[in-house]
């Protein structure tokens, strides 16, 4: 079931990938626009609304838990691979475009934190807890 989990990651990253690449051509820019962005959005909105209706199993999540972890170093590789120097020498466009995606960012950052339920808070950590940290 874990395959699942990956599945569903790879499934929104490629769908995410193919968005970034059209937003790249629509605003005459050489590279993805957004792709990763999109994807992880993509990620949450699926995966909770998979989860609330109870079609997403704890060992699918955790094939998604997996490659959370290794969100970061994915995306440093993916920027890296970009030239940036050849983007911002196009013109304004591509500041623009990163404007408008912080600014779109910005804008989502109430809507993506109602997702899900509220939780209780985690207990303190106990002395054992403590010392092995």
């Amino acid at each position: 079931m874990v395959l699942y989990g990956v599945a569903a990651l790879a499934l929104c990253m490629l769908v995410g990938m193919l968005v970034g690449e059209a937003l790249g051509v629509v605003v005459g820019v050489e590279a993805n626009v957004g792709g990763v962005g999109f994807a992880m959005i993509m990620l949450v909105l699926v995966t909770d609304k998979l989860r609330r209706s109870g079609k997403f199993p704890p060992a699918s999540e955790q094939g998604v838990l997996f490659w959370s972890a290794m969100y970061i170093p994915i995306v440093i590789a993916m920027a890296s691979t970009q030239n940036v120097v050849e983007a911002l020498a196009g013109g304004p466009m591509a500041i623009l475009a990163g404007l408008g995606a912080l600014a779109a960012g910005a804008a989502l950052v109430p809507v993506l934190s109602r997702v899900g339920e509220r939780a209780e808070p985690l207990p303190p950590l106990t002395e054992a807890e403590k010392q092995e940290v």
